[in-house]
């Protein structure tokens, strides 16, 4: 399973953060771990919602999809 999840920063809600991973704990881990750049400066991190799909193109394209404006207007409402 491939997973399209977005993180809310703990220490500043409104921070998010956006991506695909096939394992949601480890990787929920390294951004806490501030193995992310991208993410270190805003950690500790809690997953607000996480979308399996059993296609690693899916996943991606709905991540892209987020990444929009259209697409972050959408989570904002609905996540």
């Amino acid at each position: 399973m491939f997973y399209t999840y977005i993180l809310r920063s703990i220490s500043q809600p409104e921070q998010r953060y956006t991506g695909v991973t096939e394992d949601l704990t480890a990787r929920l881990a390294k951004h806490n771990a501030s193995e992310v750049p991208h993410t270190s400066k805003f950690k500790p991190w809690k997953i607000e919602t996480a979308i399996a799909f059993s296609s690693k193109e899916k996943a991606y394209a709905f991540e892209a999809y987020l990444k929009t404006h259209s697409g972050r207007a959408f989570s904002n409402r609905h996540f």
